[in-house]
């Protein structure tokens, strides 16, 4: 497993997708939907930042170009950070926050491959990622340089599915693929450990052929370094980036606390976790 290099010079440098505002636009589409599944999105805010800022190319801003890399949600029900990136490239308007599972909504709680951006219908754990894989080994055959990055949660490592999937990449040398595991501890019905205590998951996917790296996901300077790092390592061999993430985070009385994988706000929570976030009184 190789270190992860620190980059000189600010990876933020694009002020879009900072993730206070991207979480307090998912506070914003959970509170006027009634929606659950907050602390899974907090754990992926950073990641989704860093990949929409300095590594996803959308030709035209065109969610839909020929051209395009491929961010595959394998995790779909932490579909708002996402939905709250689609906002700040402006795919998503202010009516879609606000009227988040209003009725005519087009937006759903788990991802949807019908909306725009969105490049699976996921959230049956597990098989995302092994769609990842598919889209990447047809581009590998078109021989184009596009570059597919899956998501999923630790929990969701429980799936079969994920490591008959990992050999298939391993076995075809598809190196334009990227995982990037969520790995905050929990999943829907307790932590990791104590429903199927995962080991080493770096071990495990060197194990599995994959170039592997760990880092902290709530660090974008960190898990920019590590992306490029990773692109540049063993052609041949697909990528796996071990993201230790925090579910809730951002939110003190959310971090850690699995009960807000159900839980809904209410105003008091929704203008609690506004003012933690710093963002009072600002605009969107």
């Amino acid at each position: 497993m190789t270190a992860v290099t620190m980059p000189c010079g600010d990876a933020r440098a694009d002020r879009r997708f900072e993730p206070a505002r991207m979480r307090r636009t998912v506070l914003q589409m959970a509170y006027a939907g009634a929606a659950v599944h907050i602390g899974c999105a907090f754990s992926i805010t950073e990641l989704l930042s860093v990949l929409y800022r300095n590594h996803l190319r959308y030709p035209g801003n065109d969610p839909r170009a020929e051209g395009r890399d491929y961010l595959v949600l394998s995790k779909g029900h932490g579909v708002m950070a996402q939905y709250a990136c689609m906002h700040e490239l402006g795919w998503l308007q202010d009516s879609h926050i606000l009227g988040y599972f209003a009725d005519g909504s087009e937006l759903k709680g788990l991802s949807d491959s019908r909306v725009a951006g969105l490049e699976v219908t996921s959230g049956s754990l597990g098989h995302g990622f092994s769609v990842g894989i598919g889209i990447a080994m047809g581009l590998q055959r078109q021989r184009t340089d596009q570059k597919v990055y899956a998501i999923v949660g630790d929990g969701e490592l429980n799936e079969g599915p994920i490591w008959e999937g990992a050999l298939v990449a391993a076995h075809h040398r598809i190196d334009n693929l990227m995982l990037i595991v969520d790995k905050n501890g929990f999943q829907a019905m307790g932590s990791t450990d104590d429903v199927l205590a995962l080991g080493d998951l770096s071990a495990k996917f060197v194990s599995f052929g994959f170039e592997t790296l760990e880092v902290d996901g709530h660090d974008e300077v960190a898990i920019d370094a590590a992306i490029r790092q990773l692109w540049e390592l063993s052609p041949g061999k697909p990528k796996a980036l071990i993201a230790r993430t925090v579910k809730g985070k951002g939110v003190p009385f959310m971090e850690s606390d699995n009960r807000w994988h159900y839980t809904r706000l209410d105003a008091k929570t929704l203008a609690d976790a506004v003012d933690a976030l710093g963002l009072t009184g600002e605009s969107s």
